[in-house]
């Protein structure tokens, strides 16, 4: 008897964003939610585009298992990251944060 294949880990992490920033930064945790600065303008999704850039970078994860799930035109957004679980990404995000 096989046994069914593992289902792939999949990670949602909700974000409070804050575009225009003077910087590109991981501020911190606020509760269960990961608060973010980036310089880009929140028009024709650059914000977006700059806070999965920022994730990747600070995770080192490819910007490729990154989607954004909800919030493409409000500061609130939830993300997914396809390859990991949520206890892995929080380590990595936690790591990032370490290391300012």
């Amino acid at each position: 008897m096989n046994a069914a294949p593992a289902a792939p880990s999949v990670a949602r992490l909700a974000l409070k964003v804050s575009p225009k920033a003077s910087r590109d930064a991981l501020i911190g945790w606020r509760g269960e939610v990961l608060k973010v600065a980036v310089t880009a303008a929140p028009e024709r999704g650059k914000a977006n585009a700059a806070v999965m850039r920022l994730l990747a970078a600070a995770t080192g994860l490819p910007r490729s298992v990154i989607s954004l799930l909800h919030g493409a035109a409000s500061p609130d957004k939830t993300l997914l990251f396809s390859g990991i679980d949520d206890a892995q990404l929080r380590r990595a995000i936690d790591r990032a944060l370490g290391d300012r």
